[in-house]
């Protein structure tokens, strides 16, 4: 009776946390951090933080919900596929509530309305309204209205871009004259780099809504509702402010003409924490803030990189026996496959095996999604590597393993593979720097790896030199071991083959 006793109670202290555990709601809520200030970003001082106006909103609306918000990153083009494969329950991140939009997922009430707003070089007199872009080439965030506002007009050279900053980089730089953005962009962009003005009056009218599967009516009716909750106490209005965000749109939209309550601390925050800093110590001091977020996303890209190149090694060895020794039909499937890998971009295999193979059932992890990604991909180039080392071994000896009575799977499994290895080694540890570099790709698919956060760091600080160099010196030490383990088996492979006087 007294074990019974003891084994429910042990029982009971085992199940309960796990039953707490699955009971906790959770609302998760997607957003590209490198979406730029003041939507979410990395906070300046504190860069394992993400901060923002939308930022505050989810936390508010959790709060209200009763669930606890978590945060997924995507990259800002994948939200709305993202949220059809189960990631995460809602998106937010700018999105604009626009007719083709709705057709794919339910938008909640407007959580924020702005405009678009043109900017060009300081100095720049002769552009300053929308009828002045003509013949001229202007930039745009790809699939906004900005960039629809601009196709428009024929005569404007539109030039798109995955992020805003990018353009104001290449407007810089003369490779574009002017920038369409939205208000926020052009608010805060221009208030930490004077060498941009904004100009002209406000163009068009952007609600930005949150997005939701179709299926998913009753948080839809959650959202709403806590949005309305936000609207009447005034947080959301108090959120806006506290960012600097408050405009005339916002007052007829939630009919408040009232004297402004709230003083914009976390704009100011953000401009103190972005400006330009003239002192070395000061710039060395703030990368040294960065390390343990460009460490652990290095840490990150290399496990990717190593379990990717294992995979390769070992798929390309099963594709290269099947090309040689697999008989027709084997040799064929192994060419097709070859060829079908090798002629198509890494990029939309990564897109295939993560956003498409949910629709048949087969939905993965963003992880095993980028492993299965690298990995097969690099097979393909790996199996020719394999191949050239097969070929490299004279057929003799494969014959004169069979008439001493070994099999085939024996004569290639003891004599021909040992001496493959030898050869293949040095050619697939360059392919291993490469897969290194390409593993850049799998941010396309929510992995948070080091060039997304170099991309992250750079939008959120202005400062693509620095976190560059940095992000480039990390890829090269990741990469330096590989590149002398790769000198070491050539010199030996040399000395061994040499021969003998």
């Amino acid at each position: 009776m007294k074990n019974t006793i003891v084994l429910f109670i042990c029982l009971h202290l085992i199940v309960c946390p796990i039953a707490f555990g699955q009971n906790e709601k959770t609302l998760r809520w997607a957003a590209d951090a490198e979406g730029n200030a003041p939507y979410i970003f990395q906070d300046p001082r504190i860069p394992t933080e993400i901060i923002g106006f939308e930022v505050d909103i989810v936390r508010a609306l959790s709060e209200i919900i009763g669930a606890k918000p978590v945060f997924v990153q995507n990259q800002w083009d994948g939200l709305i596929p993202g949220l059809y494969r189960g990631d995460y329950d809602i998106a937010i991140n700018g999105l604009e509530i626009t007719e083709d939009r709705k057709k794919e997922v339910n938008f909640s009430n407007p959580y924020y309305i702005t405009y678009l707003q043109i900017v060009v070089l300081r100095g720049v007199d002769y552009i300053q309204s929308l009828s002045d872009l003509s013949g001229r080439k202007v930039g745009a965030l790809k699939n906004s209205l900005a960039e629809r506002i601009l196709r428009a007009k024929e005569e404007i050279n539109v030039v798109t871009y995955e992020g805003e900053v990018n353009a104001f980089v290449d407007m810089k730089n003369g490779r574009i004259e002017a920038a369409l953005v939205d208000a926020p962009i052009a608010l805060y962009y221009t208030a930490t780099n004077p060498e941009f003005t904004m100009v002209g009056e406000p163009i068009g009218e952007i609600s930005y809504g949150i997005a939701l599967r179709k299926e998913d009516i009753r948080l839809l009716e959650k959202i709403n509702r806590a949005l309305d909750e936000l609207k009447r106490s005034g947080k959301l209005r108090q959120i806006l402010e506290e960012w600097n965000l408050w405009n005339n749109k916002m007052e007829v939209y939630l009919d408040d003409f009232s004297v402004s309550k709230s003083s914009p601390e976390k704009y100011r925050y953000f401009i103190q924490s972005v400006s330009k800093r003239e002192h070395f110590a000061e710039r060395i001091e703030l990368y040294f803030k960065f390390m343990p977020v460009f460490l652990k996303a290095a840490l990150i890209t290399l496990g990717l990189s190593l379990l990717s190149m294992l995979l390769a090694i070992l798929a390309g060895l099963i594709l290269a026996l099947m090309r040689l020794y697999g008989g027709k039909v084997l040799g064929f499937l192994s060419v097709l496959y070859i060829e079908i890998i090798r002629g198509t971009p890494l990029l939309i295999q990564l897109y295939l095996i993560f956003y498409a193979l949910p629709a048949i059932g087969v939905k993965l992890s963003p992880f095993l999604a980028a492993i299965l990604g690298l990995g097969f991909n690099y097979a393909a180039y790996e199996a020719e590597v394999y191949r050239s080392g097969f070929l490299s071994i004279p057929r003799g000896q494969f014959e004169a393993a069979i008439s001493l009575g070994m099999t085939p799977f024996q004569a290639i499994w003891h004599i021909i593979l040992p001496q493959t290895f030898r050869v293949v080694i040095p050619p697939m540890t360059n392919d291993f720097i490469s897969l290194i570099k390409d593993s850049s790709l799998v941010s396309v698919i929510t992995m948070i790896e080091l060039t997304k956060v170099y991309n992250q760091i750079a939008s959120a600080y202005y400062d693509y030199l620095g976190t560059g160099l940095i992000t480039a010196g990390l890829y090269l030490l990741l990469g330096l071991p590989f590149i002398r383990l790769a000198r070491h088996f050539e010199k030996r492979l040399a000395i061994e083959t040499k021969p003998s006087k």
